[in-house]
């Protein structure tokens, strides 16, 4: 039997790093789809949260371009619900 440990750290909304043994990846995205990059690889996860049932592609080579947009589409949502969901609170 292996045992595996992983700890995650938020950096922004829909943004985390995550450490583990045998390294250091970034994640980007919300629960049913994300990008993971360890700059080995990247890998797509596109999934139906609460049951289970994901499907997941991996790229070899760490496309770095594809995690920065994921990384700058990821913030600009966060901050877009910042703005909005705050204004929709105050009324």
């Amino acid at each position: 039997m292996t045992f595996r440990s992983r700890k995650s750290i938020r950096i922004l909304p829909g943004v985390r790093a995550n450490f583990s043994k045998s390294g250091t990846s970034l994640s980007v995205g919300k629960a049913g789809a994300t990008v993971n990059y360890n700059g080995k690889r990247t890998r797509q996860t596109v999934g139906l949260p609460g049951t289970g049932l994901s499907y997941s592609q991996d790229r070899k080579g760490g496309d770095a371009g594809l995690m920065i947009v994921m990384v700058v589409l990821s913030f600009l949502s966060s901050l877009l619900q910042l703005v909005f969901g705050t204004a929709k609170r105050r009324r």
